[in-house]
């Protein structure tokens, strides 16, 4: 068990944390051939003149990044890339050579570095993926969904699934040997059946890597107001958790590890980038709306392409709001976001981090997490057992507050 040995004064010690230098580069691309239902990402429906601008833009953003934090003549290392969106692949291959170009010309790719791009099945053919993979990309994800023409069509997506396996096996042939793609569990009407149905033929189609996602329902899109209205007809929530075991179980059946409560993979294939989000590591992000944590403070880019060209246009980075992250929250996040993991929290890493021992501060909520059975913990890591994943919101609120609710105060500004 974690055990507090004794109550110290936090109120008279600072609260410190170790910020390491970035390793990793977001990038948002918020286009679309079209919006789906569900979704509230900050992507657009625009013509190609908008897009080509959109690309100098973050090309002038990306350099005062990397000037801002790494100064004017360096090149700093990065371990992982990740485009996402909107749908990147909507970009065409003069645009990418672009983007690409400027990325190796700021930034030095370490060896072995991962580079993914979201694409669209439909929106990314053979000539465009090779091109990608001769950029310097190594990892595609596709945003399959689901394999049903029918639950496709009725959550907004434009391809097929004949566009969706065709996109996996494009991407084989342009020499992507990591493909990933996202399905999504709870859709309206949609049945065990049809889980089951997608899952199989993508294990068919020899993909190594798989994100399993229940849709959420958010406010201001399509789905929301349908709801509001009754016409929505969704699985309820035994079914949908059926779902999700079913997945579990045909997955690891396959070969691919449950690494984090929503994402599986074969050995080594895991998204390096994500793990940079629940290790709650710093990060490097550009692009309208995206979203950056360097220096214990976290960044938001403004949404609007017109507010976002604006600022570069001025030469000014086009930040919304930046907010200093508390020693206290920081702690929290680290909790929250890397139970998620199977290898959960490491002790080690978290004291690294933070400068305090994670018994010493979370001590008392791990042992009543524990003594329900809802935690593991063997001295050098806590983990949510995968029995108990269903539950796991219950274990993360356990940590939103905890520090402020046992007296720890706030760091300031």
């Amino acid at each position: 068990m974690w055990r507090c040995r004794k109550k110290r004064s936090w109120r008279c010690c600072a609260l410190t944390e170790v910020h390491g230098e970035p390793r990793s580069l977001y990038v948002h691309i918020p286009f679309c051939a079209s919006k789906c239902f569900y979704c509230d990402f900050n992507s657009y429906v625009t013509p190609p003149a908008v897009r080509r601008a959109y690309v100098e833009q973050l090309n002038r953003e990306l350099t005062l990044v990397r000037d801002e934090y790494f100064g004017v003549h360096n090149r700093p290392p990065l371990d992982t890339v990740f485009f996402g969106g909107g749908t990147p692949t909507m970009l065409d291959a003069a645009e990418w050579r672009l983007v690409a170009e400027r990325i190796h010309e700021l930034f030095e790719l370490s060896s072995g570095a991962e580079w993914t791009v979201e694409a669209n099945p439909g929106t990314a053919e053979l000539n465009m993926l090779r091109q990608l993979c001769g950029l310097g990309v190594n990892r595609i994800s596709f945003g399959v969904q689901t394999l049903s023409d029918m639950l496709l069509q009725a959550i907004g997506r434009q391809h097929t699934a004949a566009d969706a396996l065709r996109s996996l096996d494009t991407a084989a042939r342009a020499g992507f040997t990591r493909v990933s793609l996202d399905v999504m569990l709870g859709l309206p009407d949609q049945t065990q059946a049809d889980v089951a149905d997608t899952l199989e033929r993508a294990v068919d189609s020899g993909v190594r890597h798989v994100s399993a996602y229940s849709l959420k329902i958010e406010e201001h899109t399509p789905f929301a107001e349908w709801e509001r209205r009754g016409w929505l007809q969704l699985p309820s929530e035994d079914a949908e958790a059926d779902m999700y075991e079913w997945v579990r179980a045909r997955l690891a059946q396959a070969g691919m590890r449950q690494y984090e409560i929503s994402n599986f993979s074969a050995p080594g294939e895991e998204a390096r980038h994500n793990l940079v989000y629940w290790r709650n590591e710093p990060y490097l992000a550009a692009g309208a709306g995206a979203h950056g944590y360097v220096a214990g403070r976290r960044y938001r880019n403004i949404r609007s392409l017109i507010g976002y060209g604006q600022r570069l246009s001025a030469g000014v980075r086009p930040l919304e709001e930046v907010v200093r992250v508390p020693a206290t929250e920081a702690m929290e996040d680290t909790m929250m976001l890397g139970l998620r993991l199977a290898e959960g929290v490491s002790a080690g890493r978290f004291e690294a981090r933070h400068g305090r021992t994670l018994g010493s501060v979370f001590g008392g909520i791990v042992d009543g997490l524990v003594q329900r059975g809802l935690l593991g913990v063997d001295g050098r890591r806590v983990w949510i057992p995968p029995a108990h994943y269903a539950v796991a919101n219950e274990v993360f609120a356990e940590f939103v507050g905890a520090l402020s609710d046992e007296g720890f105060p706030a760091v300031g500004s």
